[in-house]
């Protein structure tokens, strides 16, 4: 029988209940910039200058003093060429000088005026405008102080931010260590790929597609592979997993068959919670914690559904964030976009629905044609998700939330 939703937890409260069970990884280590990508900053970042360190132009033109100008039509000598790079010297009053992008004004001069508005004049030039004080110059300090915090921990590290840190002069940065992940999977059923199909067999998808997301995530991932359908396996594979990680990811397994071992298994070498979800897909979910045998602290659980695509979805709606938050990030939710419906939908469920869809040429959301928890293929068709309310109709042309695949995986 069929819970009914009122009996089930609502996502938000699931992934609350999650991310406030995180225990911050404590052990840090320092790296140069260029092993530093996605990796989540332990302390702030700060400045050695000031940025840019000292007034320049920002535009190709000539440099000089804006009361030399007393009116469109002036000409004035050269007194001297700057390029980017070098260092020029206090500009001779009643002189310009040629100045290139980035390049720095000289002693004396307080504007530049772009060479579109000069006329080239032998050794002279024609101001053909009136410059004021400041035009087209980029003062000390404009972009960033010298000691201010320019990144703070917490941030997920991106290109642009260490590209903003190498501005600053900064070489190294100290960050959390890397999540320590085990996953396994459930199921005298599973075949590896490869292998002859034999009757009643599946190949095991998840196996590829978790380790991928763990990795994408920036986890040191460990694969206890596929545990035999007995307690003792179980068992004893849970407690290897739980010796030098901090999180383990299973898969299926949690039901309450004679054959389902996970749910027992965790329970007597540790604590588990079996959540019901109200969501489509990905109902149930486990969270718990195991043991470390002669270790100090514990290991965190989250048991994800066999179903391929439902794991693939609880896994970006719920371990992405829990391996953000074991990190320290300070932002964990995945930012959705308002976009229009290409489609209808006329029979919600009672559930809140994650439908796969992808953006056409107009930005508009296609769905998938089957919705089915097990189509794998929906997954590779679609570029996001949409968050449909509980007993949502949507018609076309309304506006929906959604998550792309890129930002859920990204971080």
């Amino acid at each position: 029988m069929t819970a009914p939703a009122s009996s089930l937890m609502d996502p938000d409260i699931a992934l609350q209940r999650l991310l406030s069970a995180a225990q911050v990884i404590d052990q840090t280590e320092t790296l140069p910039l260029s092993c530093a990508l996605g990796r989540v900053l332990a302390q702030d970042v700060r400045s050695t200058l000031d940025v840019p360190p000292a007034d320049n132009t920002a535009m190709d033109g000539y440099a000089l003093r804006s009361a030399d100008v007393s009116a469109a039509g002036t000409r004035l000598p050269v007194s001297q060429r700057i390029p980017a790079g070098t260092v020029p010297q206090p500009l001779q009053p009643g002189t310009v000088a040629r100045i290139f992008t980035g390049g720095l004004m000289p002693a004396g001069a307080d504007a530049v005026v772009i060479q579109e508005q000069c006329t080239a004049e032998g050794d002279a030039v024609r101001i053909d405008t009136k410059p004021k004080a400041g035009d087209w110059v980029r003062r000390r300090g404009l972009d960033v102080a010298a000691g201010s915090v320019v990144l703070a921990a917490g941030q997920r590290l991106r290109p642009q931010d260490l590209g903003l840190i190498a501005s600053v002069g900064v070489a190294s940065v100290r960050v959390r260590r890397k999540p320590r992940v085990a996953m396994l999977f459930t199921g005298d059923e599973l075949a590896m790929p490869g292998e002859p199909l034999r009757p009643g067999a599946i190949y095991n998808s998840n196996r590829f597609v978790i380790r991928a997301l763990l990795e994408a995530a920036g986890c040191e991932v460990s694969d206890f592979g596929i545990v035999p359908d007995r307690l003792d396996a179980t068992r004893e594979v849970l407690r290897r997993a739980a010796l030098g990680h901090d999180l383990i990811v299973s898969t299926g397994g949690m039901s309450v068959g004679e054959e389902d071992h996970v749910k027992p298994a965790v329970q007597a070498e540790g604590t588990l919670d079996l959540w019901q979800i109200a969501m489509k897909p990905g109902k149930p979910l486990a969270f718990g914690h195991l043991r470390r045998s002669g270790e100090s602290g514990e290991a965190a659980f989250i048991g994800l559904p066999g179903n391929p695509v439902s794991s693939f979805v609880t896994f970006l709606l719920f371990v992405r964030p829990f391996l953000l938050a074991l990190q320290g990030a300070a932002h964990t939710a995945a930012q959705t976009l308002p976009v229009r419906a290409a489609f209808d939908w006329p029979k919600p469920d009672n559930r809140r629905e994650y439908l796969r869809v992808r953006l056409n040429a107009q930005g508009e959301a296609e769905l998938f044609p089957s919705q089915n928890a097990a189509v794998l293929t929906s997954t590779v068709w679609a570029d996001g998700l949409v968050d449909n309310p509980p007993q949502h109709v949507i018609q076309r042309g309304d506006v929906l939330r959604y998550f792309s695949f890129s930002a859920l995986l990204q971080g």
